[in-house]
């Protein structure tokens, strides 16, 4: 548990320099200030939801009967946020139009009629 939590620690840790190395970049260069409380708030306030946003997609995916996350669990955990949602889905067919064709898989399934077996064709997403 010690470890779990000097882990979680340190990439707290990183995140707040990360978001703070970008608000600094920002500022310079738009000739703004900011005050250094500010923002390591919004940095923090940024970690937390980016974990509040991975249990939620973690609950989708397992809502789903699946263990790992998929890109529609993200466009889902979007859905309160119309123009992000269609960015999402957007960005998602772009990926899916760059991915190479699956090729068609044959499975045996049993027909429960004669309980026998017979060929499925089944195509991938």
């Amino acid at each position: 548990e010690e470890k779990d939590d000097s882990v979680a620690e340190a990439l707290r840790d990183r995140f707040r320099l990360c978001a703070i190395s970008i608000a600094e970049a920002e500022v310079k260069q738009n000739g703004m200030a900011v005050c250094p409380e500010i923002v390591a708030c919004v940095s923090d306030l940024a970690f937390k939801y980016a974990q509040q946003l991975a249990k939620d997609l973690e609950l989708f995916a397992r809502h789903a009967g699946r263990k790992s996350v998929n890109m529609e669990d993200v466009i889902l955990s979007a859905h309160r946020n119309e123009h992000l949602t269609s960015m999402l889905r957007s960005f998602s067919n772009d990926l899916k139009a760059k991915e190479p064709p699956c090729e068609r898989k044959r499975k045996k399934k049993k027909n429960p009629k004669n309980g026998g077996e017979e060929d499925v064709v089944q195509i991938g997403d």
